[in-house]
């Protein structure tokens, strides 16, 4: 079930909003436990117990984790036990075709064969991730033990970001999920949040999106060039509006989720940048391997190294491809060349070379990211550094398309925010905020009766 479809706005979110606030507070997790079963179970019934067998085995890891820390004895044995589990989960269904094709190709006695078809389940990277954040929070002392199966079902399941994000760390939510107090004020900032992140999907992302498709059917730089200008915009909008619509559907259960963008495209480093870019996922690689790697507490040498893998990781989390190492590991030279000399250099620039230099790298990065087939990704890469012309039928596309990229520009940056920063309490903007969501909303409900599936683009991830 998508968040921006006629189904979850007329049926769903109404339905389980009425419910949840008519029942007794005790019965409060429960209930969202069960609408969050539905949710997922809706387009992928079969995969339901694949994740209550997930929250099942990560409960009892947490117990047993506890169970050892309340007797003095060690807990690195269930500990050990809970993250290979989660990763034999996580490897087996998104990487198990991947590695018995590469197998193939330099074993010759495994040519005949079959490559197992197994279809990847919705949201796998995100709630495994978050059930190994809860087994390693519990045996850092850094989160309490959940002694309700039902309660820490609750939190593996919270459907506002359980699809895409952000990955919700136990630890930052542990208090929320037994001691949470929603108020009106709380729900209506989730309200006007969510109308926001609807906004970006869906008069946003999907017409950035729709000018990448059509601009990819044409040949020279100029189509190359914005289109993966769009492409760019497409998926921060994308993605950014997710986690705004995760981040206001918590609100109204009175859950306060971390920011998960801050926005990235303002950055004057690639380092600025993942500070910025899907901040959940940075900072859980940060917390669970970066840091128990060793950090940058061991030299430079050791330092690379660590970065080296952990951006090794990041880029193979985003799926079975070898673009997407190819994509971790070009940011993680982009990082190492920054700690190394890069930084320093650019402090000493005017700060919008630092702009271009951060722009022009992330959209190369963008192009590394979308062309899963390295022959298209070499053509691509053609195109933009050619410097040819482009067909005159794609340059009226991108010219009928001009306003729209602009909008999209302005609305990469705190631009408005800062605007109306100082007169945040005034009656014209309080009530010109409130007159805009009406109007984003009634837009996009208007953009859903005309358009087809248009599923997230981290859904695949």
């Amino acid at each position: 079930m998508l968040f921006s479809s006629n189904v979850f706005l007329f049926a769903f979110l109404p339905s389980i909003l009425l419910i949840y606030y008519i029942c007794p507070r005790a019965l409060r997790n429960p209930v969202l436990l069960l609408w969050s079963l539905v949710f997922y179970g809706w387009g992928e019934p079969v995969y339901l117990f694949l994740m209550i067998g997930t929250i099942l085995l990560n409960y009892v890891f947490g117990l047993q984790i506890h169970k050892c820390q309340a007797r003095q004895k060690s807990a690195k044995l269930p500990l050990v036990l809970g993250v290979i589990a989660n990763l034999l989960i996580l490897g087996f269904f998104k990487y198990a075709g991947f590695f018995v094709d590469q197998l193939k190709a330099i074993l010759p006695f495994m040519s005949g064969v079959e490559t197992p078809e197994i279809s990847l389940p919705i949201g796998i990277s995100f709630y495994v991730f978050q059930s190994m954040s809860y087994v390693i929070d519990v045996y850092r002392n850094d989160a309490p033990v959940q002694k309700n199966p039902l309660t820490f079902g609750t939190y593996v399941t919270l459907f506002p970001q359980l699809i895409a994000g952000p990955i919700v760390r136990y630890s930052d939510v542990a208090l929320q999920m037994d001691h949470r107090k929603e108020n009106i004020s709380q729900f209506a900032s989730g309200v006007q949040l969510f109308i926001v992140g609807l906004g970006k999907k869906m008069l946003l992302a999907n017409p950035m999106g729709s000018l990448w498709d059509m601009l990819r059917a044409y040949e020279g730089s100029p189509a190359a060039w914005v289109g993966i200008l769009a492409y760019t915009m497409q998926i921060y909008f994308d993605f950014s509006g997710y986690s705004d619509m995760a981040r206001g559907l918590g609100r109204m259960f009175g859950f306060e989720f971390l920011e998960n963008f801050n926005y990235p495209y303002i950055a004057s480093t690639i380092t600025d940048f993942w500070r910025r870019w899907h901040i959940s996922l940075s900072t859980w690689f940060k917390e669970y391997v970066y840091i128990p790697l060793g950090g940058n507490r061991r030299g430079l040498p050791r330092q690379i190294v660590n970065l080296l893998v952990v951006w090794a990781l990041t880029g193979f989390w985003h799926g079975a491809s070898w673009n997407f190492l190819l994509w971790g590991l070009y940011y993680a030279v982009l990082l190492i060349m920054e700690k190394m000399f890069l930084l320093k250099l650019l402090k000493k620039l005017p700060k919008v070379i630092g702009h271009v230099y951060s722009i022009f790298a992330f959209m190369m990065g963008w192009a590394l990211f979308f062309f899963e087939d390295m022959s298209q990704l070499g053509n691509f890469f053609g195109q933009l550094f050619s410097f040819s012309g482009s067909a005159t039928p794609a340059l009226q596309l991108i010219l009928g398309f001009l306003p729209m990229i602009l909008i999209g520009i302005v609305a990469a940056t705190p631009l408005l925010k800062t605007l109306t920063a100082k007169w945040e309490n005034a009656p014209v903007v309080r009530y010109g905020k409130l007159a805009l969501c009406a109007v984003v909303l009634m837009l996009c409900v208007a953009s859903l009766v005309s358009s087809s599936y248009n599923p997230f683009i981290y859904f695949r991830f």
